[in-house]
């Protein structure tokens, strides 16, 4: 009698124990944000303190403050070192108590992060950082990706320019995780095409003189001198390929990754003639321009955004769809990313679209080309279209993914 009176007590305790915490998780309307990301750096023209402001829109386009919700938005900056990126991430999430962390530009500290957020059962939120393992080899269940990676970029401009003739290529690459995934990828779509690589010559990140690497690509005789690099990077080579008279010789620039940020950079006079792939351009249609013109009177720079900006802003929104959904916090980021999973996407930039198991969001995929001075009508319009890529062609295929989340 004693012991099943003890017992029942046990099962009713457990219960009322069960019950404070649903309720307490129900009640748990709070959510912390870190937009970690090049603030001072090759990157921040990009991103940077726009990812911010691109976070905070999203956040106040939600309507959950309006419905309870305390939501705040940290940053900081991981000057492209995967160790402070790291460091930052930790603190973060262990002393402040951070749910999601945000943006990442730069491949290397975005898979060193999201090692830890798996560690921590935290969410990275990847807009910046292009690396198609981070859905790939690398996957998590705590990892998404919203906006573009290496496998997008490679089959819209390195096939495109294959297919237009450009069949022998020689490569320009940063030194890292993102420059080496990006020469990979792109090398593997122009040899599918009949194309051949010729070579290549890798530069350490954020470098001031690319005169001895663009020396090798000239002497290549490559028809393409592929940019697998990006921001300042990519700004720099294509201004001192100028002055050596690279395009003017008969070799075309291909930039693999490139922003509207570097074609304003850069200038019509010497950015004319790119062709490059992105998921994002402000002048796409009614509501892409709408959102863009209210993101300029936000921006820190006065920019239009960037496609990075614009999947964070997105990417931001479908998150906050999530919580919502689960009723409040439950600060377990497996479920969240589960759950981000299992609702349809649907945003005013990149409309709708399935969040697959990968964590690959697919979006499709435009390839540009930049417009001559005299074909621009006004400032930043600087692109015009040259091919639409449709979502499932912008993502690599599930049947050949090496996502460990993937079931085949």
């Amino acid at each position: 009698m004693t012991t099943t009176f003890a017992r029942r007590s046990a099962a009713l305790l457990a219960c009322a124990a069960f019950g404070i915490a649903t309720s307490a998780y129900a009640q748990d309307k709070t959510v912390k944000i870190g937009v970690l990301n090049d603030m001072s750096s090759l990157y921040a023209d990009i991103g940077g303190p726009n990812s911010v402001a691109a976070v905070k829109m999203a956040v106040e386009d939600s309507g959950l403050k309006a419905k309870g919700w305390t939501i705040e938005v940290l940053s900081g900056d991981h000057q492209n070192k995967p160790d402070i990126g790291v460091n930052i991430a930790r603190q973060w999430i262990d002393a402040d108590k951070v749910d999601a962390i945000a943006d990442t530009p730069s491949s290397g500290v975005a898979l060193a992060v999201s090692n830890l957020v798996k560690e921590k059962n935290s969410v990275l939120l990847n807009s910046g950082a292009a690396t198609a393992d981070l859905t790939g080899k690398a996957c998590t269940p705590n990892t998404v990706s919203f906006t573009y990676d290496t496998y997008m970029l490679a089959n819209g401009t390195g096939k495109a320019l294959t297919k237009a003739g450009g069949d022998s290529w020689f490569f320009l690459t940063a030194d890292y995780a993102f420059g080496h995934a990006l020469e990979r990828d792109t090398s593997a779509v122009v040899t599918a095409t009949g194309g051949k690589v010729l070579g290549g010559v890798k530069h350490p990140l954020n470098t001031a003189d690319f005169s001895s690497f663009l020396l090798q690509a000239q002497s290549s005789k490559a028809k393409i001198i592929g940019l697998a690099n990006a921001g300042g990077d990519t700004t720099n080579a294509i201004k001192q390929a100028a002055e050596f008279g690279i395009v003017s010789g008969g070799q075309k620039l291909a930039a693999l990754l490139l922003f509207i940020n570097d074609v304003h950079s850069l200038g019509l006079k010497t950015a004319q003639g790119l062709t490059f792939t992105e998921s994002f351009y402000w002048d796409l249609n009614d509501q892409t321009r709408e959102w863009s013109k209210r993101f300029q009177k936000v921006s820190p720079k006065g920019s239009m955004p960037s496609m990075t900006v614009a999947g964070l802003y997105a990417e931001i929104l479908h998150y906050l769809k999530a919580m919502e959904a689960l009723g409040g916090n439950p600060h377990d980021g497996a479920k969240v990313v589960a759950k981000m999973k299992e609702l349809p996407t649907d945003d005013p930039l990149f409309g709708k679209g399935p969040l697959r198991e990968d964590g690959r969001r697919l979006i499709p995929a435009y390839l540009f080309e930049v417009k001559k001075p005299e074909e621009s009508k006004g400032p930043w319009d600087y692109y015009k279209l040259v091919a639409t890529i449709a979502p499932e062609d912008a993502a690599k295929p599930l049947k050949d993914s090496d996502c460990p989340l993937v079931k085949k």
